[in-house]
């Protein structure tokens, strides 16, 4: 049976309406729904035969094996759960066809990270089990080339190729929760910052979520992922300031008034308008709590004596400085227009950081 054989003529409900890849991976339900009865399924699937079960109740209508695309749709349909509009549970694609056809699956891990286009990800043909992620409660057991990951806070997907794919920082933590490589950790961490997927911040956020951050092959990897976050962000502030002609700063500098304490560091500061910018790289680390809230109430404590002395200063997150650079700029223009409207700033020395 090719690739584009159709159901038997008895069929009561046309397939057209569903994609090629729909017409040849399909659940028993569906086959129900389109008049094939469960002996005729058999029949089909018979050892020799032009049909075969890959997972349970879900079949793959030609011989051979599947293709990479036709993989995903199987773990799909064997891992999602659909819900009638009376809310009774019904298999997927059972229903019409504008009701979501893969509610509460979606793919995750390194399958995810390279529908996601991550060149350190292996291709899907080389991956022999692709991670599914599910509600916690779902009764379902890996089988396969479906392995069950589960969430008790399940992420709304992203679109990839017609495929529901977990967010990056999902999808990172868990591929990085099966991966004992600290070198493929690395790679997989580095690319998610360097091509722009996401910021350091968010994947720190589910890899500590994952209870990932007491392996020491994944502490080191986000070690250099910070470091290579904030270097990035804070290329996007020299881009910014050149970009939306602001006048030029003095870089990264140390505050301290003539003779007496030190105020603390600035990523950028203009003198003449008392105007101090601080990028705001934190990220959650397990076990760690009370150390990030002393590192926010350093903060704080920080912006508050400036702005004691009259400085005014313009907190950035690079996650802001990735996603509206512009917004960013006039927040900065703002403050370096308001100056000559206050009172004249405490004098500081201005030292290199």
């Amino acid at each position: 049976m090719n690739h584009n054989t159709p159901l038997p003529p008895a069929s009561p409900r046309p397939v057209r309406h569903l994609s090629d890849v729909h017409r040849r991976v399909m659940t028993a339900a569906q086959l129900r729904s389109h008049g094939v009865p469960p002996a005729e399924t058999v029949e089909q699937c018979r050892p020799g035969g032009p049909w075969q079960q890959v997972l349970p109740g879900v079949y793959l209508l030609h011989p051979g094996p599947p293709t990479s695309e036709e993989r995903l749709h199987l773990v799909l349909l064997y891992a999602a759960r659909e819900v009638s509009t009376s809310g009774v549970p019904v298999q997927p694609g059972a229903g019409e066809p504008h009701r979501p056809l893969y509610a509460e699956a979606m793919i995750t891990g390194l399958a995810a990270l390279t529908l996601h286009g991550f060149t350190s990800a292996p291709p899907l043909p080389a991956l022999e089990r692709i991670d599914v992620l599910v509600p916690r409660l779902r009764r379902l057991r890996s089988t396969g080339c479906a392995h069950i990951v589960r969430t008790s806070s399940l992420p709304a997907p992203e679109q990839v190729t017609g495929v529901p794919v977990a967010p990056v920082p999902r999808a990172l933590a868990d591929a990085v929760a099966q991966l004992r490589d600290a070198g493929s950790v690395r790679q997989l961490l580095s690319e998610a910052v360097r091509a722009g997927h996401c910021e350091p911040a968010a994947v720190v956020r589910e890899l500590n979520l994952a209870k990932l951050l007491s392996r020491p092959h994944v502490v080191d990897a986000v070690d250099s992922l910070l470091a290579e976050g904030r270097a990035i962000a804070e290329a996007r502030l020299y881009t910014m300031v050149r970009e939306y002609a602001l006048p030029d700063p003095v870089w990264n500098v140390d505050l301290r008034l003539p003779g007496g304490p030190h105020l603390g560091g600035v990523d950028a500061y203009w003198p003449d308008h008392a105007v101090a910018v601080e990028l705001d790289t934190r990220a959650p680390r397990q076990g760690h709590r009370q150390e990030d809230d002393a590192l926010w109430s350093e903060y704080a404590r920080k912006r508050e004596h400036l702005e004691r002395l009259g400085i005014t200063v313009v907190y950035i997150t690079p996650r802001k400085l990735r996603d509206a650079m512009e917004q960013q700029a006039t927040v900065v223009r703002t403050a370096l227009m308001a100056s000559g409207d206050r009172d004249p700033a405490a004098h500081v020395v201005v030292l290199p950081r």
